[in-house]
């Protein structure tokens, strides 16, 4: 049984399913290739999409014409915008949603996408001919050809699950661990590591005291991801509820501890560190009396709860006896154990821009095979993974996304420039440009760069065009009104901002702070007659383009400046040990992850600017 595809994608997690998309509707001919299809794009972990800089992350692949916007939205049981407090380049997007829904909706989607095809089965090795992929070899001994292969294994490739003293293979709770593949691509030149990851404990809802819990309700007037017209958003929702653990749920744990795998070295990966384990917090923040426990709903008709902040590997019996000791959880009755899961991957510096290795050629890795963690950061290495190799396909030029065009351009230069050594997560503050990288403006962003490649549609591009378009219009009509003092000081004083000694324009007073579209429009008759016919998206757009101008001017100008080092191209042929001048760290650095341009060096660490001025004189600058 011998078949030939454009594009084959190993495995049916979140970066499988968006890679799939991705290829299939830009043109490719794609097998989608996983052990199980009844647990496609299932949530392995906590029932919820987006949160910090995540939120970001679903809101470009929308734009980009991926699917994770859409079926969160679709599937979604409670919406927030987290950290409305503070900046717009720090509100996040994020949604629980329904784990069942969710994974139906996805295989609903591929199913229905064009030129998807299923296979049920385990891919055991790579098929290779001169240093380029030619296809993948099967469990039940069916060798698939293909122009192109992109790996999203997750936490399948040797995984391993530790519950307390007992250890056992496993890709994820009562699933096969996934073998061949690593041995396979050691052997051809790899290098492989060993990472870890954990989930809680799964309850039964039935049995706790919600009662004595502070409830969590979702936004008054819920937003949603995607910018698209095929989903609205929630009339709906469930709430969320939030507990503590105590000094009493601490003791219990750390009388676990001499039969835990995290504290005995049974585990050898290294664990996410900004996602610890529960007995990893009362071990490192032992100053702590108690942590925050998030109580979420798996769906909107199951009983079966998320206990969010509780992951741990400690015995079964430990467990069980520490969660009833948290308000609320006296009664509580465990569907599952919370357990921790090894799993190998591969250092992300060997592999291109592309996400295709530096090895093979046409083959690209996407997901937790890189390092990353979070279904966000999975999805959209896929996406990424499949635009390029279906671009490879069909000989065009790569798309690269930049550091200052998106998050998702952070994180994979993040990932093949640095390396990482932990599981990466996505945070605001891991990019130097986000004023320029909102949520809102995804789309404004990314989706031109999109329908230039086939795969954002016409009516993405067109409803961006007439967004853009509504935004500059109402920009120039705020320009154009001018307000006096008589019409405005007594607004201005009650919002406790100072008053204006003669007529303004309008634009300079909501520059403030304290200043509000919305609220000044109810006092300004002009002001709220050029609201009225924008939908909130627009208005919202406007007002922060008005407040900050300044700083999205100066982020433009930044990234101008780092563009003119990113257009310096390097060799991959260049010896770096021939160059005396550079630090020894650099020279070994330089060679290992050879960057493709002067930007990208300027990022690995250990390679200082002076460094970086020996480079910029070879190459007569």
């Amino acid at each position: 049984m011998v078949k030939e595809y454009d594009v084959i994608v190993v495995g049916g997690g979140h970066a499988g399913c968006e890679a799939t998309a991705a290829a299939a509707n830009m043109g490719s001919r794609v097998l989608l290739i996983t052990m199980n299809m009844a647990t496609i794009a299932q949530m392995s972990c906590n029932p919820a999409m987006g949160g910090v800089a995540k939120g970001q992350i679903v809101r470009e692949i929308d734009a980009m014409g991926g699917y994770s916007g859409i079926i969160t939205d679709r599937t979604a049981i409670q919406f927030r915008m987290l950290n409305r407090s503070k900046g717009p380049a720090m509100w996040s997007p994020r949604a629980q949603s329904d784990r069942w829904l969710f994974a139906q909706e996805w295989r609903l989607m591929l199913e229905q996408t064009k030129n998807v095809e299923f296979w049920q089965d385990m891919v055991t090795g790579l098929v290779s001919e001169n240093g380029k992929v030619s296809g993948v070899k099967t469990n039940l001994g069916v060798t698939f050809k293909s122009k192109a292969v992109i790996l999203t294994n997750g936490t399948f490739l040797n995984g391993l699950i530790h519950i307390g003293e007992k250890n056992f293979g496993g890709g994820r709770a009562a699933e096969s661990k996934a073998t061949g593949i690593t041995e396979d691509l050691v052997s051809l030149g790899f290098e492989a590591g060993r990472m870890k990851t954990g989930t809680p404990p799964r309850v039964d809802g039935r049995s706790l005291d919600y009662s004595v819990m502070e409830e969590q309700k979702g936004d008054e007037n819920p937003s949603k991801f995607s910018y698209r017209d095929t989903t609205s958003p929630l009339k709906e929702q469930k709430s969320c509820f939030i507990t503590y653990t105590n000094e009493t749920v601490h003791d219990i744990l750390r009388e676990g501890f001499d039969r835990s795998p995290m504290f005995s070295g049974a585990i050898e990966g290294t664990g996410p560190r900004y996602c610890p384990s529960i007995e990893d917090k009362i071990e490192r923040f032992s100053e702590r009396d108690r942590h925050q426990l998030f109580i979420e709903p798996e769906g909107w008709n199951t009983v079966e709860i998320y206990v969010n902040g509780f992951s741990t590997s400690l015995p079964l019996d430990v467990q069980e006896k520490a969660i009833k000791q948290v308000k609320g959880f006296e009664n509580a009755k465990i569907f599952r154990p919370g357990y921790a899961i090894e799993y190998d991957y591969f250092p992300p510096t060997q592999l291109k821009h592309t996400l295709e290795t530096k090895i093979i050629e046409g083959l690209y890795f996407a997901g937790q095979i890189n390092g990353t963690t979070g279904y966000e950061e999975a999805a959209c290495q896929g996406m990424m993974a499949g635009i390029n190799a279906h671009l490879r396909v069909k000989e065009k030029e790569a798309l690269i996304l930049k550091r200052d065009e998106a998050y998702i351009g952070v994180l994979i230069d993040d990932l093949i420039t640095k390396g990482t050594k932990e599981p990466y997560r996505m945070f605001t503050s891991r990019a130097e440009y986000r004023i320029l990288l909102r949520q809102d403006n995804a789309d404004s962003r990314l989706t031109p760069l999109s329908y230039k490649i086939g795969l954002a549609s016409d009516e993405q591009l067109k409803r961006v065009e007439e967004k853009n378009g509504s935004i500059k219009q109402l920009l120039q009509k705020l320009d154009n009104i001018s307000i006096t003092p008589e019409e405005t000081n007594t607004y201005l004083a009650e919002n406790k901002t100072a008053n204006i000694r003669q007529k303004v324009k309008a634009s300079s007073v909501i520059t403030r702070p304290q200043v509000t579209l919305k609220s000044i429009s109810n006092v300004i008759p002009s002001i709220r007659e050029a609201l009225e016919p924008n939908t909130t998206e627009i208005i919202e757009q406007a007002e922060i383009r008005i407040k900050y101008q300044g700083y999205i001017d100066r982020e433009k100008d930044m990234a101008e400046k780092m563009t003119r080092l990113e257009e310096v191209k390097l060799s991959d042929k260049i010896d770096y040990f021939s160059f005396q001048s550079l630090s020894s760290e650099a020279r070994e650095k330089l060679n290992n992850i050879r960057p493709s341009t002067l930007g990208q060096a300027s990022r690995i660490s250990g390679v200082s600017p002076s460094d970086i001025s020996v480079l910029m004189i070879h190459l007569g600058r």
